[in-house]
């Protein structure tokens, strides 16, 4: 790679909703590239108002500094941590002992009770906070739609049929995560970080610009590298399952929260984890095959029950 790859590529998302045909195919490959070689790009524009985030953040914020009975009443009892909160120091990283420095809420996608896929989606848990299932909801709902402009725009770099993506991820299992890292103190515990070294489980991960600095991706060359943002944009990253149906020609993007100088400042984070449905399966791309696929087809369940295993979110 070139040293002068050491910059996460900034991208305009309004160059492909709005562009011509030679933007539209412009950002196409500007996004291939910056995933495949990086794992992060981040959108300097895109759908997303910035009213809708702010409140999103006001919501949760007010969520997180209320009491541990409180939150606590609000733990899924369903298992898997899919929908809920769950308290601090209950996840950690896939073949990491040490426990992350952060607690979570999660909201994912609703359906109706008569629906093929209710048996995999529990039911969302509101807390008792003015305007928080309309301010979560509503992210969710913009969130959603922006990861369908990227996967369709990934979809044309990959040669893939037009609908491929939208057809897996049509009603599919994406959960957005709000994040607090509470202050780390003067001694946290040894070898725990606010969240240790992973990849994520999906296709695609967006996030909203957090509240704080911390986030460092393992850039292709073995090297920590600090990603900043600016108010309003938003950070993506591409998953395992990604990685896996492009036979790792986009690889799952390996990053970090670290523990900040300060010991006394909090910090959020609202990542959107964009998942197929349930009954998607993921088999190699024809167009990434090349010597013969490395990995043999999976239904999305089966590898998002096994994934919430190894983190500790379910148990075997």
């Amino acid at each position: 790679m070139s040293d002068t790859l050491r910059k996460v590529p900034e991208l305009s998302l309004l160059q492909y909703v709005n562009g011509s045909e030679t933007d539209q195919a412009d950002f196409v490959d500007k996004l291939f590239t910056g995933i495949k070689d990086y794992g992060f790009i981040i959108l300097t524009d895109h759908t997303l108002s910035q009213e809708v985030i702010d409140n999103g953040y006001k919501a949760v914020k007010e969520f997180f500094a209320m009491d541990e009975e409180f939150k606590n009443s609000y733990i899924s009892k369903s298992g898997g941590g899919q929908r809920g909160y769950t308290p601090f120091g209950t996840e950690h990283a896939k073949d990491s002992k040490y426990k992350d420095l952060k607690e979570f809420f999660h909201v994912g996608r609703q359906v109706a009770k008569d629906h093929k896929f209710y048996k995999y989606y529990p039911e969302n848990i509101w807390p008792k906070i003015d305007g928080f299932k309309e301010s979560l909801d509503n992210l969710y709902n913009e969130l959603d739609k922006t990861s369908d402009y990227l996967l369709e725009a990934l979809g044309k770099a990959l040669d893939v049929p037009e609908h491929y993506f939208a057809n897996m991820t049509e009603t599919g299992n994406s959960i957005l995560r709000a994040i607090h890292y509470p202050p780390v103190g003067e001694a946290p515990p040894i070898g725990s970080v606010r969240a240790a070294a992973h990849g994520d489980i999906n296709l695609i991960t967006i996030l909203m610009g957090a509240t704080a600095s911390g986030l460092q991706l393992l850039d292709r060359d073995g090297t920590w590298l600090d990603v900043e943002t600016k108010e309003g944009q938003l950070v993506v990253d591409a998953g395992d399952m990604m990685s896996r149906i492009t036979n790792d020609i986009i690889p799952a993007t390996i990053h970090r929260v670290i523990n900040p100088e300060d010991h006394t400042t909090a910090r959020y984070s609202m990542p959107f984890f964009v998942h197929p449905h349930p009954d998607a399966i993921l088999e190699c791309i024809p167009s990434c095959i090349g010597q013969g696929a490395k990995y043999p087809p999976i239904s999305a369940h089966e590898e998002l029950m096994k994934r919430l295993v190894e983190i500790g979110l379910k148990k075997s």
